[in-house]
């Protein structure tokens, strides 16, 4: 029952539609009391999670899924639960050379013990304005704002902290918005085309998930030398956190242009109006194919194991 509940229902009903038409006998079921006896008796030959958020996204569910030795597409617990922090992934992609805004992670708790006002000076007086800020562990734009000035910094905090105890603030960055989707199905992580996002206003949950607010350009309108730098960080991101099968980098193209990394999800969306589809289609290949190449990977690497 997470907040992004609607969004993973429509994830897994999509991806389900795509496997059924190259041959997949797929169920969908529900993450909730009956699913662990359904997946004890049943077996199948593979899993799909595809629960967006938290337990979706934290390594949780995987860990459950590793507990009944079950094969499944994407990544594996360890790997997912650093990926969801958004503070470790900045630090393993700059560790492996990527660019990321300046940023500072803070609790709820250190606000209540030291007084608001004097934190978010400090804030300011390091990061200046504009700033995003984000819950530190989060999806789907949820809790995100972007902060102009001084006068609506404390609202969202507020706003952050509704969905997390934890605030990433992050030093804003203009420049083209994309998102490149990278998948291994055993011949080695490649980036699909990058997809490039316009909004009307922010790229929030609104602007995700319901048509009309946002126009999408796949492939991203970058030079093929951008393109190619994109791709790479992508990759880049992708093998240092130690991802498998599939994941997405989001990122902008500064005025340099220089990819700045900004989050990684290890659980694309997979809807109708999400990035990882349109890449998919960009690429020349259909869903069916791309999909039903990583269960075949997850099932290769289970009986290699």
């Amino acid at each position: 029952m997470s907040h992004e509940r609607d969004v993973s229902i429509r994830s897994g009903r999509r991806v389900a539609e795509s496997l059924r038409t190259c041959g997949a006998q797929v169920t969908v079921r529900d993450v909730d009391a009956q699913l662990l006896p359904f997946l004890s008796e049943h077996r199948p030959d593979v899993v799909w999670p595809l629960l967006h958020g938290a337990g979706g996204e934290d390594g949780s569910l995987r860990d459950v899924l590793d507990l009944l030795g079950l094969c499944y597409v994407g990544t594996g617990p360890h790997a997912s639960r650093s990926t969801w922090n958004k503070a470790i992934a900045k630090r393993v992609a700059g560790q492996a050379g990527l660019s990321t805004p300046d940023h500072v992670t803070l609790p709820q708790s250190l606000f209540r013990d030291l007084g608001a006002r004097a934190v978010l000076a400090g804030v300011v007086e390091r990061l200046g304005f504009p700033l995003i800020v984000k819950p530190n562990e989060g999806g789907s734009a949820l809790g995100v704002s972007w902060v102009a000035d001084a006068a609506a910094l404390p609202r969202a905090m507020v706003e952050c902290f509704a969905y997390g105890d934890v605030a990433l603030i992050e030093r804003a960055v203009t420049g083209t918005e994309i998102g490149v989707s990278v998948i291994d199905d055993g011949s080695g992580p490649r980036a699909l085309p990058a997809v490039e996002v316009t909004t009307d206003g922010p790229y929030d949950y609104d602007a995700r998930y319901n048509p009309g607010r946002t126009e999408y350009f796949a492939p991203a309108r970058l030079s093929n030398e951008l393109a190619s730098r994109a791709a790479e960080a992508a990759i880049t991101a992708h093998t240092s956190l130690g991802l498998r099968h599939v994941s997405r980098t989001d990122m902008i193209i500064d005025s340099d242009g220089v990819p700045q990394f900004l989050e990684v999800n290890v659980v694309p969306g997979t809807t109708e109006t999400s990035l990882l589809p349109q890449a998919i289609r960009a690429s020349g290949r259909s869903l069916a194919d791309v999909y039903g190449s990583l269960v075949n990977a997850a099932l290769t690497s289970a009986n290699a194991r």
